[in-house]
Formats: structure tokens, sequence, C-alpha cells
């Protein structure tokens, strides 16, 4: 069987999502981690690209272009889209390998709006815990102007091993 979920499924298949890590700045001490799902389709289509990555700080940028609502501006699902990936991403890695973490609570708050160029986001550990994990993820724009502020909580579990 061939597939793309197979740890060692063949040389081809070691790093399916190789391409993809690369281009999303995800250091390579880090694709064993990602190996089997890469950075998700969503943050993908979205162009989020990794500056920094560590349980504790989280940095990464995302085009306006492409992620617009009708009026031309950044879409406000966007901002939470970066905000979950970067604040997940984070309390994953504080989660370690034989836990998970899944996001239980998420809001924000828009201050301004932007129309082109980068938006970077920056994720904060809050509370880094045994079963939570909270961070605060500041959205700017290209001249550092606050665009965003968004808190997302994540539960941190054991992985489900399959029966069997």
């Amino acid at each position: 069987m061939d597939d793309k979920f197979t740890p060692d499924a063949g040389p081809e298949r070691s790093h399916p999502f190789l391409e993809e890590l690369t281009a999303a700045g995800v250091p390579t001490h880090m694709h064993d981690w990602l190996r089997g799902h890469g950075i998700g389709r969503l943050a993908a289509k979205m162009g989020i690209v990794f500056q920094e990555m560590s349980a504790e700080r989280m940095v990464a940028t995302m085009p306006v272009e492409g992620n617009q609502q009708v009026a031309g501006i950044l879409h406000g699902g966007a901002h939470l889209v970066l905000a979950e990936t970067l604040g997940s991403f984070a309390a994953g890695i504080h989660a370690g390998p034989d836990r998970q973490a899944v996001g239980i609570e998420i809001g924000a708050t828009h201050h301004r709006s932007a129309s082109a160029g980068l938006v970077t986001g920056t994720a904060v550990a809050i509370h880094l815990g045994r079963t939570l994990a909270t961070h605060e993820v500041v959205m700017t724009d290209e001249e550092g102007k606050r665009l965003s502020t968004a808190r997302i909580t994540n539960l941190i579990r054991d992985v489900r091993q399959p029966n069997g």
C-alpha cells in the first residue's frame, strides 16, 4: 500500500511535505515533527511563512493579497487563521512528541485594517502548563502598526494510540 501517511513508505515518501515545509520557512530540525501532515492545507493556502518557532514565541508572515474580503482589506477570519496557526503550533511544540495540542478557545479584537503587503503575527506564551497552553497573538502591518490582538488556548492531551 502506498500512502503519504505511513512513515518510511519508501525514499520518495520519507518527507512527503518537504517542499511545503521548506517554502513555509520551517527549520529542518522540525521537519520530522511535521513530516506526516505538513503545516496544514489552510495555512499553506493562506501563504503563511514562519520566521521563528518555539513554544514561547512563534512568528510568521502572511500576505494580504489573496486573503482579502470583498471590501479589499484583510479578512477578519484570515487574522484568526494566522493566530490559530501560530498558537497551535507553539502549543504543539510545548506538548512534545507524545502529546497533542487541541484548540479550545480563540478570540480576537481587530484594531485597524490592511489592504496590501505582509502581515506579521507574533504569538507569545501567556501560560504553558501541563494541560493548557495560552498564547497572545499580535498581528502587525509592515510599518509595525497593530492590526489585531488574539488570544488562543489549547488543551494538551495524550496522543491516542490506535487499537490493536
